[in-house]
């Protein structure tokens, strides 16, 4: 019983996040039984990148408006390293996260230099430049994009089938969900959180800031690109949508609705969101519509978002 309490602790899981965990672990058991399970998969992915891009905001106080330039830029290395180079399926998702990945390292030690509003408005820059050059080059297909991308197989796995495909999915998210909770709860997720709070303080303890904050974006950009390129692999595409401004306004949309700051925020924000449209799609326009005032409701009576208002009831951090 204390081994268990001991993996329980290293993990990061206690309390309420255990408890929120082993939901979430049934909900994906059950989800096919209810739910068509390629919209499901849309949905994990989104969670990826709706946590990376809380690891970001949440946790380390930088508010980024370009994250959009690290999932496409997952996206469209992941196709071209499966479709024109010829990559097994996991070098064309390494690919896709090694590139978002650098591009944040880049991205993060140009916008570190300003905070607020004014790094928020960098990032939305570099994004739009990047969407620029997605436009023009020859190999990202344009408005076509990255077509007929293979799913190829992954460690033995025939991705082929949607079932298969959707377990491995299923492995992938809970993994990266355990990674996620493990970071913010490790001694370097404690210093962003400080970082986050007093910045000025943090660094008269000694601690390179902009260090951590380098680091922190260029792991937040490497999670989006991972993202990216597990949603190329399961739809077979990769488009301008995953790079244009849109998809940044869906992460943060999901993430506020969720609840900055907390580990499964972006998993309860994914499901909301993503339901929404899926379930809403028959009424066209309305669909905006409706999902302007479900975020307008969550600002005016959960101000901390649906799992930030639970948690602040439980008094206990999920």
């Amino acid at each position: 019983m204390a081994s268990r309490d001991n993996e329980v602790q290293i993990l990061g899981l206690t309390g309420a996040r255990f408890v929120a965990f082993a939901i979430l672990a049934l909900v994906i058991i059950l989800g096919p039984l209810v739910v068509y399970d390629v919209f499901l998969m849309r949905v994990y992915c989104l969670i990826i990148f709706a946590c990376s891009w809380n690891l970001l905001l949440g946790y380390t106080g930088l508010m980024s408006f370009g994250h959009a330039a690290f999932f496409g830029t997952g996206a469209y290395l992941c196709g071209l390293a499966a479709t024109r180079w010829g990559l097994p399926t996991e070098l064309a998702i390494l690919a896709g996260t090694a590139s978002a990945g650098a591009l944040g390292l880049i991205f993060g030690w140009i916008a570190i230099r300003r905070q607020g509003l004014y790094f928020a408005m960098i990032t939305l820059a570099l994004a739009q430049m990047t969407y620029f050059a997605a436009v023009q080059l020859p190999f990202t297909g344009g408005e076509d994009g990255i077509q007929a991308v293979p799913r190829g197989s992954l460690f033995g796995l025939d991705l082929a089938s949607n079932t298969t495909l959707y377990w491995v999915m299923a492995a992938i998210v809970l993994s990266v969900v355990l990674f996620y909770n493990r970071i913010v709860h490790s001694p370097f997720g404690q210093v962003l959180r400080a970082i986050r709070n007093n910045p000025e303080r943090a660094r008269s303890l000694g601690y390179n800031v902009d260090r951590f904050k380098i680091a922190s974006f260029t792991i937040s950009a490497a999670m989006a690109g991972f993202a990216a390129s597990m949603k190329t692999i399961v739809f077979g595409i990769a488009t301008l949508d995953n790079i244009s401004v849109a998809a940044t306004t869906d992460v943060v949309l999901i993430t506020l609705v969720g609840g900055i700051g907390t580990i499964f925020g972006p998993v309860v924000g994914s499901f909301i969101i993503l339901s929404m449209e899926h379930f809403l799609a028959p009424y066209g326009p309305w669909v905006l519509l409706i999902e302007g005032a479900v975020f307008m409701l969550c600002v005016l009576l959960f101000r901390q978002g649906i799992v930030g208002e639970i948690q602040r009831h439980l008094k206990k951090p999920m």
